[in-house]
């Protein structure tokens, strides 16, 4: 009896070890949302856009500072199909750009919250030409739409808006908390297959509205949102989706 009682608690030790090491390494799973997070939050503190380095001055300095950079590295609708091999680069050059402190941590905490159970699903190389694919084909899809546009267009929410569609696919019924503004920001536990088709229905209704001139391209988030889904779709159709998995849920309770 007390040979079994041994085997038992070695037994018991090495599963507690086990489910340690398991948890540990799902923390770990996302290099690439985390590296990407990281990057982003760099080139945006040493940016004029963050307004804290002192070499690009202030005032009047600082705001043309911020938009010879918007017009540098974002991209320009009436110039992106020009014959300039400069300006088919910037797709990919705005998805590390973002215009303010609002922009960079909203985009990162969506990131944060539905990177890391999609990179972990696809794998670090597939997730990270992925991201960088969906990215880059929503922003040249908004720059098509608004062709005259002389504004410069900036940041990873085309890209993000792709993992979005992506979750969707592969995690549906996922648990997600909510902040609703019309009901006093409760936070209250969603499946994905609620809030995230009602996170599109806000762009689609908000792009309608939209103008072409300075503002949130709605626009660019549909087509990455629809981007992400449709890959997920074709890539992990045949494959068994990832429902209400209990160790997934954790990182799917923070969305923003």
């Amino acid at each position: 009896m007390i040979r079994n009682w041994s085997k038992a608690v070695r037994r018991t030790v090495t599963t507690a070890r086990a489910l340690v090491l398991a948890r540990s390494s799902r923390r770990r799973a996302a290099p690439v949302t985390y590296t990407l997070i990281t990057l982003c939050c760099l080139l945006f503190l040493i940016s004029p856009a963050a307004g804290l380095n002192p070499v690009y001055g202030t005032g009047e300095e600082l705001l043309a500072a911020q938009r010879a950079y918007f017009r540098r590295w974002g991209v320009i609708p009436a110039e992106l199909f020009e014959d300039s091999p400069g300006s088919a680069l910037t797709p990919a050059t705005a998805l590390f750009v973002h215009g303010s402190w609002v922009h960079l941590l909203g985009n990162m905490l969506f990131l944060y919250v539905f990177g890391a159970m999609t990179e972990e699903r696809m794998g670090r190389l597939q997730f990270a030409l992925f991201y960088l694919g969906c990215g880059y084909l929503a922003l040249v899809g908004y720059a098509g739409a608004n062709a005259h546009s002389q504004e410069s267009l900036v940041g990873a929410s085309g890209a993000i808006s792709a993992v979005l569609g992506a979750f969707l696919f592969l995690f549906p019924r996922a648990r997600v908390t909510s902040l609703l503004p019309f009901l006093f920001f409760l936070p209250l536990r969603f499946p994905a297959w609620v809030v995230l088709p009602f996170w599109v229905s806000l762009q689609w209704l908000a792009a309608g509205r939209a103008g072409d001139g300075p503002g949130v391209a709605y626009l660019a988030h549909l087509v990455g949102f629809g981007l992400g889904f449709a890959f997920a779709w074709v890539r992990f159709g045949r494959t068994t989706r990832v429902g209400g998995v209990p160790v997934a849920a954790p990182e799917g309770e923070n969305q923003p």
